[in-house]
């Protein structure tokens, strides 16, 4: 359904640069949930399949189309990008997160609390950012 909803409202105008920061978003948010389930830190006691015991949807669709779509509003309304994903990192460690948990789709273990989450997600974000912004960079040299 994220990805629908992009369809339809992503600046076309600017698809390869949104695509590729969203493509950042999706490759750190996996690599870094993949790592706090191997390492114990949270599960996800329903998965699509076995192979892959990750969320793949949410790194896959939800979480990188949430920010993409953000992104391009800031990009466009001269707003601060870092600002707004703060808050959207909030909503999702501390309102996305808990509700999955109540529900059952998201279990957290040992010592990982939701701000240890809020700032999973942030290191995403802005890492993310910079390189997006390294490669923008590298196009305007060129």
């Amino acid at each position: 359904m994220p990805l629908v909803i992009l369809y339809f409202f992503i600046d076309r105008k600017k698809a390869f640069h949104l695509g590729f920061y969203g493509f950042n978003v999706h490759v750190w948010f996996h690599y870094s949930d993949t790592a706090g389930v191997y390492n114990g830190l949270w599960t996800y006691p329903y998965q699509i399949n076995t192979i892959i015991p990750v969320s793949f949807s949410l790194d896959a669709s939800l979480i990188p189309v949430s920010f993409m779509l953000l992104y391009q509003w800031t990009i466009n309304r001269h707003k601060n990008y870092y600002l707004y994903a703060t808050a959207l990192c909030l909503f999702f460690a501390f309102i996305f997160k808990p509700l999955l948990t109540g529900i059952g789709f998201f279990q957290l273990h040992e010592w990982a609390t939701y701000g240890y989450l809020f700032v999973f997600y942030l290191g995403v974000i802005v890492l993310s950012k910079w390189i997006t912004n390294l490669f923008l960079y590298f196009e305007k040299q060129n």
